[in-house]
């Protein structure tokens, strides 16, 4: 089994962070700010442990925020045997990121100039976001600037730092309500070098098009005219959440927005009773009846029993495709229904339908039962 992510943030980071400081600061009270860093340390989470460590650095670095980054930001020059798996290295930076956010809120210029230097390190993402809320238009202007910066770090805290939703992060209302800010430095990260960015860049449009599916759609659009493979992939990976959702704007700026002319054929669904722990074969096959050839986006549906006998849809990728005229296809899924973290078997019916450019076809059913 894979080790916890907090087991990469064990108490040996407080400790190399103590000793990055004693290294620019000789009078820093190392055992004191250790002292209250591992205070309790094995039973936090690893965002609880870096909070504890910031909360930390407070309490002992000088009280000027201003004399206190520059030695904070100092010691991250400083080499360090910090060695981290699965991608972890950079956390070691977490409470840094965590001690701009908490205690540099009313103290713009020299914040922004942490948040620079540390988002090549780790990432501001977090941190940028309270100053977005406290100081929105010099901070958009900053970001602004930031979006034509040399460095890849810093062009994606300009996307990343602004998603309305981004993850393990409070939201951005302001952005939800009115994301034309963010759409504005989009625009001139849309074409960044970098799949890094741009794959940021998608990630915002996204969450965006939650909030606002006939925007997202609009921008769809327009980025598709003349676009590059490159941009072509930012698109159709913003539109991914959409497309599942079967949005009628998203299928459109695909190019799977008109109903299609198919008929649906050799459907097997089986076996038609099945427990907990088996599996079930999906399949049927497409035929284009039309007179010219039609692209379909092919995904199917599983209504899902709940348990208050409800169901709830869930729907799965098959294949985005042309079909010619009399061409047909054959699709199939295996569905496994093993018990995961994610989602309980109920026993009951469950509905399978196919879904075509967003339009859902009745296949069948299967029936689970626990005896």
């Amino acid at each position: 089994m894979a080790a916890a992510l907090k087991d990469q943030f064990g108490p040996g980071v407080p400790r190399i962070i103590a000793d990055m400081l004693v290294a620019v600061h000789d009078t820093f009270p190392r055992a004191a700010f250790l002292r209250d860093a591992l205070d309790g340390y094995e039973a936090l989470s690893l965002t609880e442990r870096a909070r504890q460590i910031s909360r930390a650095l407070h309490a002992h670095l000088p009280a000027d925020y201003a004399q206190a980054i520059r030695l904070l930001l100092a010691s991250t020059r400083v080499p360090h045997p910090h060695r981290a798996a699965q991608g972890m290295g950079g956390f070691l930076f977490m409470p840094h990121t965590m001690f701009v956010a908490d205690y540099g809120l009313d103290h713009f210029e020299a914040s922004m100039q942490a948040q620079y230097e540390l988002t090549q390190r780790f990432t501001a993402e977090f941190s940028i976001r309270p100053f977005i809320e406290r100081h929105p238009q010099a901070t958009l202007a900053r970001l602004e600037h930031w979006a034509r910066d040399a460095n890849p770090h810093v062009r994606r805290l300009v996307s990343e730092g602004t998603r309305p939703r981004l993850p393990w992060a409070p939201r951005l209302r302001d952005f939800q309500r009115d994301p034309s800010p963010v759409l504005a430095l989009l625009e001139r990260l849309k074409d960044d070098p970098e799949l890094y960015v741009r794959r940021s860049v998608a990630n915002n449009l996204n969450d965006i098009g939650k909030d606002h599916p006939d925007l997202l759609a609009q921008v769809a659009r327009r980025w598709l005219q003349d676009a590059s493979a490159e941009r072509r992939w930012i698109v159709r990976h913003a539109l991914r959440s959409a497309i599942k959702r079967a949005e009628p704007g998203a299928l459109a700026a695909l190019g799977y927005g008109d109903a299609p002319t198919l008929a649906i054929e050799r459907v097997h669904i089986g076996p038609a009773h099945v427990r907990e722990g088996d599996r079930v074969e999906i399949g049927f096959t497409l035929c284009n009846t039309g007179t010219r050839p039609q692209s379909v986006m092919a995904d199917f549906i599983v209504h899902y029993v709940k348990a208050n006998g409800a169901t709830s849809p869930k729907i799965f990728k098959l294949k985005a495709m042309t079909l010619a005229p009399s061409e047909r296809v054959a699709l199939a899924k295996i569905l496994h229904l093993v018990p995961m973290t994610t989602r309980k078997h109920y026993p009951g019916e469950h509905r399978v339908q196919a879904q075509l450019n967003g339009h859902a076809y009745d296949l069948g059913a299967f029936r689970l039962s626990r005896d």
